[in-house]
């Protein structure tokens, strides 16, 4: 349900203020000087200040040193002597602040100290940074946990004993920290306290548990041993972080703008998150005469005011795409691919020429949003909005977005009413009986997003079949949104009904499955004139009527076996591909897809038989591909010189960043992967060989100066290349499973970490083995890990 917006103040207080602000900032904006964002062009958006991502998307800490000083001496403090057996093996720090103080940047970076600058000390054997918010499962947090712990994806389990389990299992024995950010406690959620805590004692003493939360009663609230409140910055600092979001990365004389820029900022009263988001605005304008007319506003005394402000400086379709956002639960973890597509999907990306692309032009939009920290960056290609951002668009947007928060623990169904005017709604949790009986009433609704679906209540095909009937107008349907859910666990075929030709404005389709669910499409798809993205995760889809789709820009699936596939001209998305000694299925079907962007997995090219063929596939015109794979199967193979010249033939574009070689066994390797040849991907940064059986040296890598990992794991190579100190910017190389290498060539100097896992025994401890020749070329290698695996090779 909507979350409280604001409890203090009343709603009518609260409209006639932000209408006081409307007026205040539709004045302003009467001057041409503070008119620039919003008049903006798609184009501008996208290619201006192009210092955004760079100065502004990793959070700078700003006089935060005592307060961290303090906090890591708490850490390093390891209990001496008998405790009672009863007692935890970890103790508690508790942090609070107003929401906008800082705490959840101070949190990551008290992570990101420990891991970069104190990793020698070694202080903890892993580290857990969760996001709690008010409402919560404890299912969820423990998957969470778990990914921190693995690095890898969620835990396929989800129940809550099996999580337990688990969860114990993989602290037992480890000094651990575990960051809980932003705690709530209200009397509901006191059992989850305890169920959330329950795993944990079972690490080494002086594990840690540091808490922030808005109120002293929830930092104190899992018994901590100190609470310490979130102190103001002084003056000088706020100016400090105040400028540096300002004017990081622009060619202005720092000193004609750093009296104004003290003005603006002390009008902010030390709020971080104001400081951050009217700095962001500023520094996409950095006009003296603008500051000086922003300076005068009296409206920035107040922090939610100096937000709305902020806000309002955005462009309209910059603003209309962030209201969107709205739909999603507080502090949710929004992909930027998809929320890239849902909003082209709702027609709120414009382009102002006919070859800009709606995805460049939405990713300009995200820089934007990024810059002045609407969108707070949340790892790789993901982001969080602050709370107090939620706040804001809660009450512009009112009933248009709802959310259905029906948690687990709910039992019974969810019980309140939806406004029957909502646009865009989001579920928490599939309920069929919400769904029959209160959502299909909906005929305005535009998008539709169910996140989870229990393995107990699969997604049957008589729902779908409802939806399809009874809202007409969708553009949007996604169940099973977020990828650690699939909507099909159990099911090994799914048929999408008919009636799906019934939503003839659907532009994004999501249907999440696992690997074991073959989907059938009916031909009746091919009335969806608008579709733009199809995404089936790991699903395999078989069945697939590709004619009269041209406007398919996106198709997401596990395995796909569809013929024809290079009628899809406008394709920009195609996570596989693999070649078949079929009608339908040739390399040549690849040749005019040359839209596709990002990853390519090419399968079974052991079934192409000549360069001429390979060059059919016109790899090289594909420019927008990032990651490419190639990969030959162990089934009927051609000769090794057929496979030198296919992969001669396959030549990637210039652009290239990744590159992966899967059961390569050709006589050579091409004249664009040994620089012989101009053309090749130059500006290659990861190159991983596997499986490749060449007899002799391996590849000589001159033509990728600009590499940076180099992973080579089952090659038959008696040694490497010996010109591999010329890749002045390597700096991770990994040997894995190299049975018939015994010595090193002379490596660069600028490799940071060498990882030698489950090769020979010779090689293995010649390299650690003082004054050995193989030792002495890793000596000035900082960082060195080797690993046996007790005779089970790994491919």
């Amino acid at each position: 349900m909507l979350d409280v917006f604001f409890t203090a103040m009343s709603r009518l207080k609260l409209k006639k203020r932000i209408q006081q602000v409307e007026n205040t900032v539709s004045e302003v904006n009467k001057s041409p000087l503070l008119g620039v964002a919003g008049n903006s062009t798609p184009k501008d958006i996208a290619n201006k200040n192009r210092r955004e991502l760079g100065a502004a998307s990793k959070r700078e800490v700003f006089g935060r040193e005592a307060l961290r000083d303090d906090i890591m001496g708490r850490l390093r403090e390891i209990p001496q002597g008998d405790a009672p057996s009863y007692s935890p093996c970890y103790s508690v720090i508790g942090i609070y602040g107003v929401a906008g103080s800082g705490k959840t940047t101070f949190a990551g970076y008290i992570r990101d100290y420990i891991k970069e600058e104190c990793k020698e000390e070694k202080l903890f054997d892993t580290i857990m940074c969760i996001h709690v918010s008010e409402t919560f499962s404890v299912e969820d947090i423990f998957q969470e946990m778990l990914k921190d712990i693995s690095k890898d994806s969620l835990p396929s389990i989800s129940d809550h004993r099996g999580l337990n389990k688990k969860l114990k299992e993989a602290l037992r024995g480890k000094r651990f920290l575990l960051i809980l950010d932003d705690l709530w406690v209200k009397n509901k959620n006191d059992q989850q306290l305890e169920e959330l805590i329950s795993p944990l004692n079972v690490g080494l003493k002086g594990s840690k548990i540091l808490v922030t939360a808005r109120t002293k009663e929830a930092a104190g609230a899992l018994c901590a041993d100190k609470l310490i409140e979130m102190p103001d910055l002084d003056e000088d600092q706020y100016l400090a972080m105040f400028m540096h979001y300002a004017l990081s990365g622009t060619r202005v004389a720092l000193k004609e703008f750093e009296q104004v820029g003290r003005d603006i900022a002390k009008k902010l009263h030390g709020s971080p998150i104001a400081a951050v988001t009217v700095a962001g605005r500023l520094g996409a304008n950095p006009n003296i005469s603008f500051w000086k007319n922003v300076a005068k506003l009296d409206m920035l005394n107040d922090t939610m005011d100096a937000l709305w402000w902020s806000y309002k400086q955005l462009n309209p379709d910059i603003r209309r795409c962030f209201e969107f956002c709205n739909i999603f639960p507080r502090r949710f973890k929004l992909e930027k691919d998809q929320l890239v597509h849902l909003w082209i999907a709702q027609g709120f990306v414009k382009t102002s020429c006919a070859i800009e692309e709606m995805e460049d032009v939405a990713e300009g939009y995200i820089q934007e949003l990024v810059s002045c920290s609407f969108l707070q960056p949340k790892g790789t290609d993901s982001f969080v909005i602050h709370d107090l951002l939620h706040d804001l668009i809660d009450k512009i947007v009112g009933s248009g977005c709802f959310r259905i928060n029906n948690e687990r623990s709910q039992r019974g169904g969810w019980k309140g009413d939806v406004p029957r005017d909502v646009r865009h709604l989001f579920v928490q949790n599939y309920d069929v009986e919400l769904i029959t009986e209160k959502i299909v009433r909906l005929e305005y609704l535009r998008t539709l997003i169910i996140d989870v679906v229990e393995e107990e209540t699969p997604v049957e095909e008589k729902v779908i079949e409802s939806i399809c009937k009874r809202l007409p107008k969708l553009r949007v349907l996604a169940i099973a949104f977020s990828k650690k859910h699939c909507a099909i666990k159990k099911t090994k075929k799914f048929s999408v009904p008919k009636s799906i030709a019934q939503l003839k404005h659907l532009h994004y389709l999501a249907f999440r499955t696992n690997l074991s669910c073959s989907v059938i499409l009916p031909s009746a798809l091919t009335k969806l004139h608008h579709i733009q993205r199809l995404d089936f995760a790991g699903g395999e889809i078989s069945e697939f009527p590709s004619a009269g789709l041209m406007n398919l820009q996106h198709m997401i699936c596990g395995v796909m076996k569809i013929p024809n596939l290079g009628r899809l001209i406008s394709l920009q998305t195609l996570r596989s591909f693999t070649i078949w000694n079929k009608e339908g299925y040739e390399i040549r079907q690849l040749r005019d897809l040359n839209k596709l962007r990002g990853s390519l997995w090419i399968h079974g090219l052991e079934n192409v038989k000549s360069k001429e063929e390979a060059l059919q596939a016109n790899l090289a015109a594909k420019e927008r591909l990032t990651d490419l794979t190639f990969n030959w199967r162990d089934d009927t193979r051609c000769s090794p010189e057929v496979e030198a010249d296919v992969l001669e033939g396959l030549c990637p574009p210039v652009g290239l960043q990744r590159l992966e070689i899967y059961g390569y066994r050709g006589s050579r390797y091409p004249d664009w992967m040994v620089g012989k040849q101009s053309g090749g991907p130059e500006g290659l940064r990861n190159l991983y060989l596997i499986a490749c059986s060449q007899l002799g040296t391996g590849p000589a890598f001159e033509a990728f100066p600009h590499l940076r990992v180099l992973r080579i794991r089952a090659c038959s190579w008696d040694s490497l290349t010996g010109n591999m100190e010329r890749l002045t910017l390597l700096k991770k190389l990994y040997i894995i499973a190299c049975k018939n290498i015994r010595s090193l060539p002379t490596l660069p100097q600028s490799i940071e970490e060498f990882y030698l896992y489950h090769c020979n025994d010779e090689l293995m401890k010649s390299c650690r083995t003082v004054g050995h020749p193989n030792w002495q070329k890793i000596e000035h290698i900082p960082r060195k890990f080797y690993l046996y695996f007790c005779n089970v090779w790994l491919v």
